[in-house]
């Protein structure tokens, strides 16, 4: 058995690894959150290559895979723009005699590409009108390698959030991953008037990285289409908190992927957001929003929120409960410790005040 708590990334690509090596057959399972996301993306494509997944028909974890021990090369077509999804095909990929291929519709995070050319795996990108041909030989021996792995982005991001949104301040976060599929997020707050800086940048291993400067700022209102997604899907509901305090009105499109998270995270934010008495229009169909701004809002009533224990809600309610005023009692706070186990500590470092109930 395998628990992989309430991380889909690490669901998603155990199974792109277990697949291919033979003779094992693994009971994968999380907590209650991750036991409701869909796996079927990740299903579809491993069972092509030959590994089984039980119970036959069922796309939520529990989930048992047995793993081939005779995995076919398969020609593979990613129209999502998901990075796990490519990394679990790619892991399996490893032990498939012959070439793999998979043809990304739109493109997405490359860091897994990027570790297997330090690896040296036999991977090969070839650029296409429309998205990237990704083609992997298999059962290649693998090169050792020293790996320097910088800060997360959408770890920091919170706090780049919460410095924007706090008169007078100002914040270095060092060491920060500057990928280019990387920094959707930074490039979607400098349209809207934030006063960002990436400096010290330099290449480590495979991997640009380096500093972010953020000074308050007087935020404006952005139409960001879908184009800029899969860059950063898990940033946006702080984007929609920055929305919440710029002038204008705000659109977002193409945003039907967040509400296959840990939570449904466009319904949830756009939940939030009317609760605290911000205009939305919400289009579900298409997964977009509308985003009124009110940069002078100041919430002065008290507000109970819901997160449906999805560590990024739970984030960024810190940050709108710090940002906004208020008085805010946040629910599931222990769900953080998913992505970022010292968070709570990083903001009382930097001033935030809050009291943990039991």
């Amino acid at each position: 058995k395998l628990y992989v708590g309430n991380s889909g990334t690490l669901a998603r690509m155990i199974c792109g690894l277990l697949s291919t090596n033979p003779n094992l057959k693994i009971k994968i399972f999380g907590d209650k959150s991750m036991n409701k996301r869909d796996m079927l993306r990740v299903i579809e494509p491993l069972q092509k290559i030959g590994c089984f997944f039980y119970p036959a028909g069922k796309t939520t974890l529990p989930l048992t895979i047995e793993s081939t021990s005779m995995p076919l090369a398969q020609h593979h077509n990613e129209i999502v723009g998901s990075a796990q999804i490519k990394t679990a095909i790619l892991l399996a990929s490893l032990n498939i005699p012959g070439i793999t291929t998979i043809e990304q519709k739109k493109i997405s995070r490359d860091h897994t590409e990027n570790i297997l050319s330090i690896v040296k795996a036999g991977i090969k990108i070839k650029k296409l009108k429309k998205g990237n041909l990704v083609s992997l030989r298999g059962q290649k021996n693998l090169s050792n390698f020293d790996l320097k792995i910088p800060g997360d982005l959408s770890s920091a991001a919170p706090f780049i959030a919460l410095t924007l949104l706090t008169p007078g301040s100002k914040l270095l976060i060092k060491n920060i991953n500057c990928n280019p599929t990387r920094l959707g997020f930074v490039n979607i707050i400098k349209k809207m008037n934030a006063k960002v800086e990436l400096i010290n940048v330099k290449r480590i291993n495979s991997e640009k990285t380096g500093d972010i400067v953020i000074k308050s700022s007087n935020l404006k209102s952005i139409i960001c289409s879908s184009s800029i997604v899969p860059f950063a899907i898990d940033e946006f509901i702080l984007c929609f908190l920055l929305a919440a305090k710029a002038k204008g009105v705000s659109i977002f499109k193409g945003l039907s992927e967040l509400n296959k998270k840990e939570s449904p995270r466009l319904n949830v934010i756009n939940k939030i957001l009317n609760q605290i008495g911000i205009k939305t229009r919400l289009n579900k169909k298409i997964g977009s929003i509308k985003i009124y701004g009110n940069p002078n809002i100041d919430l002065n009533k008290f507000y109970k929120i819901e997160t449906y224990y999805d560590h990024r809600i739970c984030m960024a309610a810190f940050v709108m409960a710090l940002s906004f005023g208020g008085k805010i009692k946040i629910k599931d706070c222990d769900s953080i410790a998913t992505s970022f186990p010292k968070f709570l500590t990083t903001i009382k470092k930097i001033g935030g005040k809050y009291e943990i109930k039991k």
